[in-house]
């Protein structure tokens, strides 16, 4: 493994993130189940963590790639988002973000949702910088 690999694995290893909230009646929607909105909100604000984490550098992001939302989430359940960094380009990042839901009375959980975010580093003029900054290709 080159020395550029070791510090991206190394890199991807201390960024993953983790969040864990609980769904209240504030956040669901007609079903009463969270809002498909406020969970792509979560999982945008986990992608960002997981990146600027990895990079320490300014992001935004650019883009979602396919979002499968493929259980409900109850209220009174719990969630827990995990943010991983699956993908390292030049000036971009692609983090993968799975969130389980839980009972709060029972044990086990569930992936409830799967999505994949694409952030790019940038400048003070917005401009796109790579993400591993001076670091020898």
């Amino acid at each position: 493994m080159t020395p550029r690999e070791q510090e991206i694995q190394r890199r991807i290893a201390l960024s993953e993130t983790r969040v864990t909230k609980a769904v209240f009646p504030p956040t669901t929607n007609h079903h009463n189940t969270l809002f498909g909105g406020t969970a792509l909100a979560w999982m945008d604000e986990v992608s960002f963590i997981a990146a600027t984490r990895f990079c320490r550098l300014a992001l935004v992001t650019v883009s979602s790639d396919r979002i499968d939302f493929n259980h409900p989430i109850p209220a009174g359940s719990i969630v827990e988002l995990i943010g991983t960094v699956i993908k390292v380009g030049n000036t971009s990042l692609k983090v993968q973000v799975e969130v389980y839901v839980e009972s709060m009375y029972q044990d086990g959980r569930e992936r409830a949702i799967h999505g994949v975010f694409s952030s790019v580093a940038v400048d003070a003029q917005q401009r796109p910088i790579p993400v591993l900054g001076d670091f020898p290709v």
